[in-house]
């Protein structure tokens, strides 16, 4: 079987990847506990019931298309686009419970009705997913299992681009940012290698230029602060 032929694959016949890390940080204060738990009350997708036929039918609010950010971590970004982009739903998955926390607090102050939550393994609510029902998938700043045992940890893999190519529709956008050499290069790699994907850029210029309205986020700004520079990928679903 050839890992760059989504369709030659049952996507319920793919393995679930473990979560790699920690979900666990310090004991949370009471008012992050409330706000989690209220929180993914009204946020949370529930991925026991079946999918909507129609993604934007996951969202209280009138939608016209549906963005997924995988491992969100502070969530700035996350917000920032939601907030950005009243009329596109956004789902946010980050299983690290603390970070969670920290959005559903956020989410108390601010709500944001074209946001929904996703707090266990990424690939189980890929799995979920209707086909060719996301505009856009983020994945900023991942964990980048930097030793050589684990890069088979990254989340850039043969099988999860195969479920990014089914969930994505012709033309919609997977975005990765990171300030890692390896990983940057370990995706170019893969999804240059992946007959799903193109990457649509021209001189160094196009992927060290942050993304439109680009917020930046608490991990970036300490790459920077360490000289690390960030490269921003984007790849057009073929």
């Amino acid at each position: 079987m050839n890992a760059t032929d989504p369709e030659d694959t049952p996507r319920r016949s793919r393995s679930t990847e473990a979560f790699f890390g920690r979900r666990r940080g310090k004991t949370m204060r009471p008012l992050q506990a409330s706000a989690l738990d209220e929180g993914l009350k009204r946020y949370g997708v529930d991925i026991k019931q079946p999918a909507p036929a129609k993604l934007v039918d996951l969202f209280p609010v009138p939608v016209s298309g549906v963005r997924l950010e995988i491992g969100f971590g502070g969530g700035e970004h996350l917000r920032h686009e939601a907030a950005r982009h009243a009329g596109i739903g956004f789902i946010g998955v980050e299983p690290f419970v603390n970070s969670m926390a920290k959005m559903t607090v956020a989410l108390g102050e601010t709500p944001l009705p074209n946001l929904r939550l996703y707090d266990e393994d990424a690939t189980q609510l890929l799995d979920w997913l209707p086909q060719d029902c996301l505009d856009g998938i983020d994945l900023l700043y991942p964990d980048p299992w930097p030793k050589k045992k684990h890069w088979k940890r990254r989340f850039v893999s043969p099988v999860n681009l195969d479920r990014f190519a089914d969930v994505l529709k012709r033309g919609a956008k997977f975005r990765f940012a990171s300030d890692i050499d390896t990983y940057v290069n370990w995706t170019l790699q893969h999804c240059r290698a992946h007959s799903a994907f193109e990457w649509h850029a021209e001189t160094a210029a196009d992927w060290h230029t942050p993304y439109e309205a680009w917020p930046g986020t608490r991990y970036e700004a300490k790459a920077i602060r360490e000289q690390r520079r960030p490269a921003y990928l984007t790849f057009v679903r073929v």
